[in-house]
């Protein structure tokens, strides 16, 4: 299981960072990937960085093995695809996209940050060592 949460903790910080550089490279096409019509050009950039910005925290936490702490941020950072399930359904964007995309986002998020806070610290094997004796 700790590989399998490994791996979907990867994932999710990963994704945010393609997103995120296609909002910077290519606001309108991804505006419509994200649910909504490409109204306010200025929102790109600012999409685009903060994805990139959250999936490095996510990547950053993982890669120093701090699994409980990226389980907390994970749990916390959440609230990033509720808000935009939130403002793709009431921006003229489909609810159903909104909940099959954003909101879906956000369980899995939140699955995996249950998943995270739940491990047990991996505890080191303990290793028998032969006791020296004394020789006579």
């Amino acid at each position: 299981m700790r590989r399998f949460t490994t791996v979907l903790t990867a994932l999710i910080g990963i994704f945010p960072l393609t997103f995120g550089t296609r909002f910077l490279f290519d606001g309108a096409g991804a505006a419509t990937g994200f649910g909504i019509t490409a109204a306010a050009g200025g929102f790109f950039p600012v999409k685009g960085i903060r994805d990139i910005a959250l999936g490095l925290v996510i990547l950053a936490l993982l890669a120093l093995g701090q699994r409980r702490p990226t389980g907390v941020i994970m749990a916390v950072i959440a609230i990033v695809p509720i808000t935009d399930a939130i403002i793709v359904s009431t921006h003229g964007g489909s609810v159903i996209y909104a909940l099959l995309v954003h909101a879906l986002t956000a369980a899995v998020m939140l699955a995996d940050a249950a998943l995270l806070l739940r491990e047990r610290r991996a505890t080191p094997e303990t290793t028998t060592t032969p006791m020296a004796t004394a020789t006579p």
